[in-house]
């Protein structure tokens, strides 16, 4: 790690995606409008220039068709980075994802190895409606063989995304459409965030908030407005949700002996219920109090500002669940 540059998570992730295609020849990205348009969010502007139509590959819109001749490509010992517009546009996708690029390597036993990233992006706030909202890592979390993550800062983003394209399994990584527009500061040259390991955003004694992606930032403004009432609130960044960073939960937990997990997915079947469920099974003698979610809820994702709004988490509602978990 050299000198930090200020460009923000679009920057972070295009200067991973540059480094590990300089670094390592085998290394190319595909997807919709990647090449001359630079990406729907402009991730992969000027890699064409840089690197050439042969690593910089436009596809047509067929994500099913070409995430199965990145999976090929994988197979046979290249490193594809394949952009999915938009989180929802992944579903049309979902035989290939779970059935073939998640299942290779165990049904090859071990013999055949997947270095396949798949970056897409999701969630609300943007008034983009039910099929451009969603958050689906649940999803791909349900079946085994993939690795997910979701960087909720500049420099978690270039960090995981260069350890995502040196792992020589697949991994889906979960970027979030608000996060683009930060300018927060990121480190250049090289620089590795290890996958499955989370991290205390802030330190705290009397409860743990446990969060991902964008709402982190949320999670963090509600412990600084819990601080200033005499509340302690450890705030503690997923990063990774497969593999999941058990020992950091476990540590926190046992000193807090109280929990809020907040994230924007539905309630219903998401990463909050399978955390609540294994800190239970694992924990129960530690909690002082039942634990708590905060969701979006199970309906789909309006379009109208006042219903999503009505719908998705906030950093008030965070605040209200805290006071009903005290």
């Amino acid at each position: 790690m050299t000198a930090v540059k200020r460009l923000g998570y679009v920057g972070a992730l295009n200067s991973a995606l540059q480094h590990e295609m300089d670094r390592d020849s085998s290394v190319f990205v595909m997807g919709e409008d990647v090449g001359r348009h630079g990406g729907m969010f402009r991730v992969t502007a000027g890699l064409l220039e840089r690197f050439g139509e042969r690593r910089v590959i436009d596809t047509p819109i067929s994500e099913s068709g070409f995430i199965g001749l990145a999976l090929g490509a994988a197979m046979m010992g290249k490193r594809p980075v394949v952009e999915i517009m938009f989180q929802d546009f992944a579903l049309v996708a979902l035989d290939q994802i779970l059935n073939q690029v998640a299942k290779t390597t165990y049904m090859s036993g071990g013999e055949v190895k997947v270095p396949l990233v798949l970056r897409t992006q999701g969630g609300g706030y943007k008034g983009s409606a039910a099929q451009h909202s969603q958050m689906l890592e649940a999803l791909f979390l349900h079946l085994p063989g993939l690795k997910v993550v979701a960087p909720s800062n500049a420099a978690d983003a270039k960090g995981l995304l260069s350890t995502a394209i040196r792992d020589d399994n697949p991994v889906l990584f979960l970027e979030h459409k608000l996060l683009y527009a930060s300018k927060e500061d990121y480190p250049d040259g090289e620089y590795l965030v290890p996958l499955g390991k989370a991290r205390v955003v802030r330190p705290g004694t009397n409860l743990t908030l446990i969060s991902y992606s964008f709402l982190v930032g949320m999670a963090l403004e509600a412990a600084m407005v819990l601080e200033t009432q005499g509340v302690s609130a450890e705030v503690i960044d997923l990063r990774s949700l497969n593999p999941l960073d058990w020992p950091t939960l476990e540590t926190s937990v046992r000193k807090t002996h109280r929990v809020l997990i907040v994230h924007e997915a539905h309630a219903r079947c998401g990463v909050a219920a399978d955390l609540s469920a294994q800190i239970q099974e694992r924990l129960f003698d530690e909690l002082d109090a039942p634990i708590l979610r905060l969701c979006a809820r199970d309906i789909p994702i309006p379009f109208a500002q006042v219903l999503e709004e009505a719908t998705l988490p906030s950093v008030d509602k965070i605040l209200a669940k805290v006071r009903e978990l005290l």
